[in-house]
């Protein structure tokens, strides 16, 4: 890497360590948020409650100086709380825009599956175009514009599932899961110090990175280098995905751009100007899960979408060379 990205890479290694003081044992997420963010995509945290979702976006948010708001999805959360609304001015005789919570930088969506379609309809534009449209006239987002959104898993209470056209937007899903005992212990040991003696633990929330500094760095990612035999087994993953038999709804062309945006986030965190196929493999579970529908026979042999993806990595070649 030029030197230009080397100075990056070390500012993206701050943030990293950063955030992982906050979610404590949660390392390979953190840097997969990372990945995402620098690749220009938006994530979907799939999770049980409790375990630090909403905790991990506010410390990627303060991290990197990005303007953050958080909505608390709910049944009577309209489009109007997301994109805004016009509303008239007596004085003037005038209808004034009053901006929604999606003009910002981080726009944190908390259990995204507990509103209404409707609402939830309301980012797909937002999270493809980044821009809003209020009453016929469309707001560009701030640049940078990311989307956080978490959900509780289909079944719990009060829970919907999400349409495949707005998972479909969200460049990567991740779950946190819980911590071992280990980090268990001491997240306890931590917050019981807190509570305590009333003075705060090192909870990240230090500036690293600016907004402009991000921008330029995505559009150094977006020309690390890709060999063909690359593009080509990443579309080969993809092409895999729509013909198995165990899956009715495979990977879509938006998926199989994700993919290679995160090949290339993860080859710069790996400090390489260049992609291999290991960077694809990395990866391919967390762009590809929420975007599959698993069809009839592997419903009847119970067979989980992670398993069905692994079997496709496998059965992929990867490509012998893909050097610079």
């Amino acid at each position: 890497m030029n030197e230009r990205m080397e100075f990056y890479y070390e500012q993206v290694q701050r943030v990293l360590t950063q955030v992982n003081r906050v979610l404590i044992g949660k390392e390979e997420c953190v840097r997969k948020v990372m990945a995402a963010i620098l690749a220009g995509g938006h994530i979907l945290m799939d999770d049980i409650p409790g375990v630090g979702k909403t905790t991990l976006a506010m410390a990627f948010s303060d991290a990197l100086s990005l303007q953050s708001k958080r909505v608390q999805f709910t049944p009577d959360v309209m489009p109007s709380d997301i994109l805004g609304f016009s509303m008239y001015q007596k004085q003037t005789g005038e209808f004034v825009y009053q901006p929604g919570a999606v003009m910002c930088n981080l726009f944190l969506g908390d259990e995204i599956n507990r509103t209404s379609p409707k609402t939830q309809s309301a980012l797909l534009e937002v999270m493809e175009e980044g821009s809003a449209t209020v009453d016929g006239i469309t707001r560009s987002l701030p640049d940078p514009f990311i989307v956080i959104a978490t959900e509780n898993p289909a079944g719990s209470v009060g829970t919907q599932l999400l349409p495949e056209s707005q998972l479909d937007r969200f460049m990567i899903c991740l779950s946190l899961g819980y911590p071992d005992l280990e980090d268990e212990i001491r997240i306890m040991q931590e917050k019981n110090q807190t509570y305590s003696t009333g003075e705060k633990w090192d909870d990240g929330k230090h500036a690293i990175m600016t907004a402009d500094e991000l921008q330029e760095l995505r559009k150094e990612i977006s020309q690390i280098h890709l060999q063909n035999s690359v593009y080509r087994y990443i579309c080969k993953l993809a092409q895999e995905t729509r013909q198995s038999l165990y899956i009715d709804l495979g990977v879509s062309p938006r998926g199989t751009v994700a993919l290679m945006r995160m090949a290339q986030a993860m080859a710069f965190l790996h400090r390489r100007s260049y992609v291999i196929p290991e960077d694809v493999a990395e990866v391919f579970l967390d762009v590809a899960s929420h975007r599959i529908l698993r069809g009839a026979k592997a419903r009847a042999a119970r067979l989980p979408v992670d398993q069905i993806l692994q079997d496709i990595l496998e059965q992929v070649r990867k490509p012998t060379a893909a050097g610079r």
